[in-house]
């Protein structure tokens, strides 16, 4: 059960600190939406972007791959996308008279989805299989990914031009879904000076390996969970079900979800325990694209994660 005296803090993990200084010198005055990014990276899971164009997010995905010294491949999303774009196709080879599987670009470790909504329904679909199981399946034949494997996806907002709206089973497969957001005046102003000779991602150092990325997310599953934090887990994604906002709550992959990202977060704080606030502080990232909200609430001006954040006070935190 959950005691009120846990164990003092760990030291952090001695890579983590320098992971954080090299993605802040590609992204600006941006620390809170490194945290988070970083909270999906440590925990396993994949990340949605919804902002608008030109705030960072490909850099973002680009400098991940550099510090793990790990490949990296971009998909730009368009309507004419085909599946088999994504996942690869069998080629005819005519001298042989045979058919060679060529993998497609999510055969990486690093893979950004750029503006994901563009595609059709169908294209999306393709990162399924990929994102929950690790696998892709072509013609019958399942190929494994090399593991990590990290999907960062990129989307503009909903009711930009040409967008197709992310059906609920994709959304779900994302651990987080979060906004950039434009920067400071301050941290703008440092960025047009730090870009004025160089490209600060040509000079991104590599700070760890894939060994150490994948020792990292073990880690991870290591942090203890009580008996008490892992019912007010419990308890916060029931209230998403019975409340009268909604008419889709959090399924249970969303508290699977949650569950582990309060873990990878208290990594970062260098903790090996969770405690509620680590749970309240990645909820509303984690939960609030698993929600769909009713008729009656969709005009009214209160979004999914306003909400969730009304459920996280009216829910009993644990002492």
């Amino acid at each position: 059960m959950y005691t009120s005296g846990p164990p003092l803090p760990t030291p952090s993990h001695p890579i983590l600190d320098p992971l954080r200084k090299a993605l802040r010198s590609v992204i600006q005055g941006k620390e809170d939406v490194i945290e988070l990014v970083l909270v999906g990276v440590l925990a396993g899971g994949h990340v949605l972007l919804e902002d608008v164009p030109g705030v960072g997010k490909t850099t973002l995905a680009k400098a991940i791959a550099r510090v793990f010294d790990v490949d990296f491949a971009r998909v730009q999303f368009t309507p004419d996308l085909l599946p088999s774009d994504i996942l690869g196709s069998q080629v005819l080879n005519p001298r042989e008279g045979t058919f060679a599987f060529h993998k497609g670009p999510i055969f990486t470790q690093v893979l950004l989805a750029d503006e994901i909504n563009r595609a059709s329904p169908r294209t999306q679909s393709a990162l399924l299989e990929a994102m929950n199981e690790a696998q892709a399946t072509v013609d019958g034949v399942t190929h494994l990914l090399e593991r990590p494997f990290f999907v960062i996806a990129t989307q503009n907002p909903t009711d930009a031009s040409g967008t197709y709206p992310l059906p609920e089973a994709q959304l779900d497969r994302f651990l987080l879904r979060l906004s950039i957001g434009y920067p400071s005046e301050e941290a703008e102003l440092r960025m047009l000076f730090t870009h004025q000779k160089n490209e600060p991602l040509d000079t991104v150092p590599k700070i760890a390996t894939r060994e150490e990325w994948l020792s990292l997310q073990e880690s991870v599953r290591q942090v203890r969970v009580s008996e008490d934090i892992a019912k007010y887990v419990l308890r916060i994604v029931a209230r998403t079900r019975t409340a009268g906002e909604f008419e889709l709550g959090v399924s249970p992959r969303g508290a699977l979800a949650l569950f582990r990202a309060a873990q990878a977060n208290a990594t970062l704080a260098g903790r090996d325990y969770v405690n509620p606030t680590d749970v309240k502080t990645i909820a509303p990232h984690v939960l609030a694209h698993r929600v769909r909200l009713g008729p009656e609430t969709r005009y009214g001006g209160r979004t999914e994660a306003m909400l969730i954040r009304e459920i996280l006070e009216s829910v009993v935190v644990p002492t």
